[in-house]
């Protein structure tokens, strides 16, 4: 039987808890404070309504208890306080311990992914089995048991395999890859994608409207992330495609519902106070902005929805500049590489960008 920490009692990290042990794992999760632990024992937690949560899984708000002599650890804490949480776990950690990152987000003014972050704060020889999840997961599905697919990228294949095998379900069936990066930005960046698209549902723009802004979402975070080492065919995966899919079209995506706010004048500091849980989008926007800006990098839709959450511009004002046509070829872009994809290059359309 395999022993998993489970840290963070996020509606995410409730829920691969549930999977976890309903595969036969033996569970712990880890929750803040003895008031949250005793609250989830008896009353389950309010973001599933009528689900307890089995006493087979141990709750606990102290970290020994949770991740000493484990097999794998889950982390799925915000990105904002993935180091503290991390560092906390780091010492319980041995050369055998899988660790999992469930966060989809990019840290707070590094800018780096949740693995570089694992990373620094975890001794050296440990690093090869850090591994991250990530696709299309709204928790609330799974947890009811519709069917749904994810991937779990490492650099070693061995590690992806290990996790693989743990994660998989009858109803929750996890692939494999070796692109990290990619699985990593892939499920970071969509975020920014789903508040631009809560933004256009919000304004009533249409399905023609939202599709066309997906595709060219989804083509500019591919660009960035071929500049940070990434193989672009990730991005038509489940880490890629298939999140941006799911959190542009579902009502149940935080970042959707943060654009669709936006749209009826609500300040984005009131919305955010509002909200039980994390919009990842928010600080992502403001990462992957900064990123694009240091490597000389265009990214339109990323830029104007960074000036609706930080300059405050109207949505309705950006969504229209979002949305112009600029009579280029859809795969050129300002120091995009998406052309050395095709064995025949347009040298041309690159070089009059």
């Amino acid at each position: 039987m395999q022993k998993v920490a489970v840290i963070g009692t996020t509606s995410w990290g409730i829920t691969l808890a549930m999977l976890l042990w309903k595969n036969g794992s033996d569970v712990r999760l880890w929750a803040r404070t003895l008031q949250e632990a005793n609250q989830l024992k008896s009353k389950g937690t309010d973001r599933f309504a009528g689900i307890k949560i089995p006493k087979e899984i141990t709750i606990s708000h102290k970290m020994e208890e949770v991740a000493k002599d484990i097999d794998a650890v889950i982390m799925a804490v915000p990105s904002i306080s993935m180091r503290e949480n991390i560092a906390r776990v780091a010492k319980y950690l041995t050369k055998n311990t899988l660790i999992i990152s469930a966060s989809k987000g990019l840290e707070v003014n590094s800018n780096k992914r949740m693995s570089e972050v694992i990373a620094e704060e975890i001794k050296p020889q440990y690093r090869i089995n850090i591994c991250a999840l990530s696709g299309p997961q709204l928790a609330k599905e799974i947890m009811e048991n519709h069917p749904a697919a994810s991937v779990v990228a490492a650099e070693d294949k061995a590690i992806s395999r290990r996790a693989q095998r743990i994660l998989t379900t009858d109803m929750f069936c996890v692939f494999t890859n070796t692109d990290i990066i990619g699985v990593e930005l892939g499920g970071a960046l969509k975020n920014i994608l789903a508040l631009g698209a809560g933004i256009a549902d919000g304004l009533g723009y249409g399905d023609n409207a939202k599709a066309a802004f997906m595709t060219r979402g989804l083509t500019e975070i591919t660009a960035l992330g071929m500049a940070l080492g990434a193989n672009p065919l990730t991005f038509s995966g489940l880490a890629g495609l298939g999140d941006v899919i799911t959190t542009c079209a579902s009502p149940l995506s935080r970042n959707h519902y943060v654009g669709v706010e936006l749209t009826k004048g609500r300040p984005l500091t009131e919305i955010l106070r509002s909200m039980h849980q994390v919009a990842e989008g928010v600080n992502t926007t403001k990462a992957a902005y900064t990123l694009a800006q240091e490597l000389g990098l265009e990214m339109p839709i990323t830029e104007k929805i960074y000036e609706v959450l930080y300059k405050n511009t109207k949505p309705a004002k950006a969504a229209k500049a979002m949305m112009g046509g600029n009579m280029r070829h859809e795969l050129v872009g300002r120091r995009w590489r998406l052309f050395s994809l095709f064995r025949h290059q347009t040298r041309t359309e690159e070089t009059n960008t």
